[in-house]
């Protein structure tokens, strides 16, 4: 009935359009599927990024206070904590400098020192295998002046034992 020439004719009849095209278009589709996927990632990492910059640059304190709640909340879970003050939060970047005190033979850099000074309790803290390394008493030395009715600087010296004490000027 229908030879193969008239058969090749009605293939290409009913598909007009060639294999060759159609792979394009796949192609074609595939990729600009790929492109927008490519550009609202990009648009979401940017907004994301820029979003939390500023947020940083409004107040850089804030990060701060996240990562100090995290830290206590850290320890918290190893030991008591005085629950009505916060603490001084120190991390140790060089323990090279503290060599000579014996409250830090065991302390190493990324350790955490927190004192808390109404409590009188200074605590170093391991986050990286989240173990309390050392805790002892702190003293505050607070001298008195003579002129109580005016304004009047304290000196205020924190010291662990056998550490040398670090002073600041608190004004009152």
């Amino acid at each position: 009935m229908y030879n193969n020439e008239t058969m090749s004719t009605m293939k290409t009849a009913q598909n007009p359009i060639p294999n060759k095209t159609k792979k394009t278009i796949k192609l074609g589709r595939t990729s600009l599927f790929i492109i927008i996927i490519l550009i609202v990632g990009g648009m979401y990492g940017t907004v994301h990024y820029h979003n939390k910059y500023k947020s940083l640059t409004v107040d850089p304190n804030i990060e701060a206070q996240k990562m100090t709640d995290q830290l206590v909340l850290s320890l918290g879970k190893l030991m008591e904590l005085p629950k009505d003050e916060v603490p001084t939060v120190a991390t140790i970047s060089d323990k090279e400098k503290l060599s000579g005190q014996s409250f830090f033979t065991n302390a190493e850099n990324g350790d955490i020192l927190f004192a808390y000074t109404n409590a009188m309790k200074a605590i170093l803290y391991r986050p990286s295998t989240n173990k309390i390394i050392n805790v002892a008493p702190i003293s505050i030395n607070q001298p008195q002046s003579l002129n109580t009715g005016t304004k009047q600087g304290i000196q205020t010296s924190i010291s662990t034992p056998t550490s040398t004490s670090s002073r600041s000027t608190i004004e009152r």
